[in-house]
């Protein structure tokens, strides 16, 4: 199952609706910038940078470097991003809808109270990302791995994780709702086995989560 309101994400710039009418960014990012149709490349922004409060719309990312950027606030309309690295980033309370990472790497990023509405994250690799009560409602991970992220009282609906590996991930006190974990290739919980009420997995998956579940429970299984 995948989330019928996810959108249809291009792996190529060129196949953008809006790739003719971009147009290339110069400068520094700027705090409540108004960014429309614009193309970052290849830029290195300087540690620290601070974009608060921007918006994005329409707009495209590639191979682009971000250390310790401040987006707090910041909203994300049909941006698309690949090949990409955000490194200590805030992304706290941002808002994200129709929109896709490709490719991308995020380590230590804060995205905690955010929104994402209709995103695709595909072959990214997220480390350590604090997602502590986000909001996702129809998004899309598809072949990321997922290390040590934080859903720690997140609100879930209509997620899935096709291809897609959950390495320590924290999902104490979240609330999941038409979540389908059935294509993940590996599923690992630091804490939070009790809030898989409301996802969808495999017969097999359960056969490995067994174990844990049974703890989480408090259920002793003995043979004799």
């Amino acid at each position: 199952m995948t989330p019928a309101d996810a959108p249809d994400a291009p792996d190529d710039l060129a196949d953008l609706p809006y790739a003719e009418l971009l147009r290339p960014h110069t400068g520094p990012l700027e705090v409540e910038g108004d960014y429309d149709t614009v193309h970052f490349d290849r830029i290195d922004f300087p540690a620290r940078s601070r974009a608060t409060g921007s918006r994005f719309l329409e707009s495209a990312v590639t191979d682009c470097s971000f250390a310790e950027t401040d987006l707090r606030g910041a909203r994300m309309n049909d941006l698309w991003a690949s090949g990409s690295r955000l490194t200590g980033v805030s992304l706290a309370e941002s808002n994200w809808l129709d929109s896709a990472l490709i490719g991308c790497s995020l380590a230590g990023v804060e995205a905690f109270g955010s929104v994402l509405r209709r995103v695709v994250f595909r072959r990214c690799k997220l480390d350590s990302v604090n997602l502590r009560a986000a909001r996702l409602h129809d998004v899309v991970f598809e072949d990321c791995v997922l290390r040590d992220v934080d859903l720690g009282e997140a609100r879930l609906d209509g997620v899935a994780f096709p291809g897609s590996r959950l390495e320590q991930a924290r999902f104490g006190r979240a609330e999941l709702k038409r979540t389908d974990l059935r294509g993940a290739v590996g599923i690992d919980l630091a804490d939070g086995y009790e809030s898989l009420r409301g996802a969808v997995i495999s017969s097999g998956q359960l056969l490995d989560l067994a174990p844990a579940l049974a703890q989480t429970l408090g259920i002793t299984v003995k043979d004799r």
